[in-house]
């Protein structure tokens, strides 16, 4: 099987919605991203640290789900990344109430040996340096890398940032991120001043309201689906990145043509994922599930037009 390797967070949150809050639940980008990769045939590693506070119950999910965790550091003495957020009424802005680095702060990644021939890299929302040290211990080319990344390292490390984008295939980022990294405020016009400085293909995550994919003078839009209830939308653009990735690490196929399909899978394994707290609904998804609402999503871009 094809080998996917994520970077990322594992880590702890605790989250607000109007419908409700949590105390210290599973969270992180590494986790959401592993979760939703598991629904395809791949071997998957999650490099990441955690202190001795992360409950064995927790690595022992992830084991479960063959997600190999070699590269999950555990930092005796340590306390696990926590990052705690209250969403607003329209769930789409949120304020952060509390991030608490901990081991995450003099994080060195260091790579399974045998993922560093991965066939697909998934770069998680970490330092710049952190994601380009993952890179520098690869020993092939992998088909692709992807990275995710957001505002706040665009402010603080945007140098190592441009570094780290120069060396990757995929870019996903949300739209006013993407403003911001172009200075641009047309999404096209932002698009390709971004796959200027590396990146052949720039996916911009619009939420509730979708997905676009460009590359060169081509663009698609995906949308996303319309949902009766959305609880909590903490790691669903991880899980996007999951099913993304994961599907392209499964087909072997790297092509504008076929990353059309990973966008629908990855937006489809993101509808679940908001429908609970955390990592819940991830947890307890089924396979006949996740195929159901495929054909919802196909039923919902499909249409026939005489031209």
């Amino acid at each position: 099987m094809n080998k996917l390797l994520i970077v990322g967070t594992v880590a702890f949150d605790a989250i607000e919605t109007p419908f409700g809050k949590t105390d210290k639940i599973l969270g992180g980008a590494g986790t959401y991203i592993g979760l939703s990769a598991a629904f395809f045939k791949l071997q998957s590693a999650i490099v990441s640290v955690v202190g001795d506070d992360f409950p064995q119950e927790y690595i022992d999910l992830l084991i479960e789900r063959n997600i190999d965790i070699s590269g999950l550091e555990v930092v005796k003495g340590g306390k696990t990344f926590f990052w705690s957020g209250r969403y607003h009424n329209d769930l789409n802005s949120r304020d952060t109430l509390d991030t608490q680095l901990n081991v995450l702060a003099d994080f060195q990644p260091k790579v399974p040996q045998n993922f560093k021939n991965a066939d697909v890299v998934m770069l998680g929302n970490l330092h710049p340096l952190v994601q380009s040290g993952v890179l520098d211990q690869l020993e092939s080319k992998p088909k692709l890398v992807v990275l995710d990344t957001m505002n706040f390292w665009m402010d603080c490390a945007l140098p190592e940032l441009l570094d780290v984008i120069k060396r990757v295939d995929v870019i996903t980022i949300n739209d006013e991120e993407a403003r911001q990294l172009s200075g641009e405020y047309s999404l096209v016009k932002a698009a390709a001043k971004i796959q200027e400085m590396g990146p052949k293909y720039v996916v911009i995550k619009k939420g509730e309201h979708g997905a676009l994919l460009f590359h060169e003078t081509n663009v698609f839009f995906a949308p996303a689906l319309p949902l009766e209830e959305v609880f909590d939308p903490t790691g669903a653009g991880d899980t996007f990145a999951g099913g993304f990735t994961g599907f392209i690490t499964q087909s072997e196929n790297v092509s504008f043509e076929n990353m059309k399909n990973a966008i629908i899978y990855g937006s489809n394994l993101a509808s679940f994922c908001v429908e609970k707290f955390g990592t819940e609904r991830m947890l307890s998804l089924e396979k006949e599930e996740v195929v159901s609402r495929l054909r919802q999503f196909k039923s919902l871009t499909q249409f026939d037009i005489e031209l």
